[in-house]
């Protein structure tokens, strides 16, 4: 049966539907907003997301990592503060397609927002998170509203875009999880030198990655950083550069349409069977029938650049 919806959801589902008309991603005006959409269930299926905000009007998603598990729905946005690799189940069906939007977090331009908010807001200090889901509350759904509104005008969505995406981040990074998501940002502590760490590697990826090294650049020693790390991502340093490559590879051959040695190659591995190898344990299946599955199910933008 359809889930009933209040006429700001109805709103949004009827714009997403226009802006999004093919299941996958497509690229909105806005070069750190994209749209999201599935006309059927997905599976457990690992993804690499980049830090953002993703807002889902219509469907589920289910996030897992290590053992929490993270609902992002009509009523619940997901924030990330770093780039993390998980998985992700997705519940949709024709009648009721998966439909949501993606705000990518860029920090450089987060960073004035955060010192306002900062010295403005008093609010207890909170450890940094790197993932959340929370509760979407009235501001926050009207801003995605007047934000889905404003890319259907290509003019509107040049001159009001980008202030519009600046009031959603103030709304969630002022919410009922601002603070610890302003602590991720802002890098503050252990945390920060993670998150660090992290973005070079996905900087780096196709590089020789040293964790003693990692370590060093972080400021800790080998073991605080491997337990830190683990902390943050739920997995060890080693199987995160692993990942990161894997998905970037797995990207590669979709979108660019290299071959699984041509892929392996660019994102760092000497060796193309142990590529194929690592590449199976991780999404079950061979870069061949990956990449001819993933073509077939759907239409993807060129700007597609992680799988949610």
């Amino acid at each position: 049966m359809p889930t009933a919806h209040n006429p700001v959801s109805t709103r949004m589902i009827r714009l997403l539907e226009k802006l999004a008309p093919n299941e996958g991603y497509t690229q909105s005006a806005l070069d750190n907003v994209r749209l999201m959409r599935s006309d059927r269930p997905l599976g457990r299926t690992p993804v690499l997301y980049e830090p953002s905000i993703v807002i889902v009007c219509q469907g589920r998603k289910l996030g897992f990592l290590g053992d929490a598990v993270y609902t992002y729905d009509a009523q619940h946005y997901l924030v990330l503060s770093v780039p993390l690799p998980f998985s992700t189940e997705t519940q949709a069906s024709p009648e009721e397609p998966l439909l949501a939007v993606s705000i990518r977090l860029d920090l450089l331009e987060l960073s004035d927002l955060i010192t306002q908010i900062g010295a403005s807001v008093h609010q207890p200090d909170a450890s940094p998170i790197g993932i959340t889901s929370t509760r979407l509350e009235g501001d926050l759904a009207l801003a995605t509203l007047r934000l889905l509104d404003a890319l259907t005008k290509p003019l509107d969505a040049q001159i009001l875009g980008a202030s519009i995406v600046r009031e959603i981040c103030y709304r969630v990074l002022t919410g009922e999880q601002g603070a610890a998501m302003r602590a991720a940002l802002a890098h503050h502590g252990r945390f920060g030198r993670v998150a660090r760490a992290l973005n070079r590697i996905h900087t780096d990826y196709a590089k020789p990655l040293n964790v003693t090294r990692l370590a060093e650049e972080a400021g800790m020693s080998v073991p605080a950083f491997h337990a830190n790390f683990r902390t943050v991502t739920q997995t060890s340093p080693i199987q995160y550069i692993k990942s990161t490559r894997l998905h970037h590879a797995r990207l590669m051959m979709i979108r660019d349409g290299v071959t699984a040695a041509a892929a392996a190659g660019r994102v760092g591995y000497e060796s193309p069977s142990q590529f194929s190898r690592e590449f199976k344990r991780l999404f079950g299946r061979t870069p061949v029938d990956e990449v001819r599955d993933m073509r077939e199910s759907f239409t993807l933008s060129p700007a597609v650049r992680f799988r949610a």
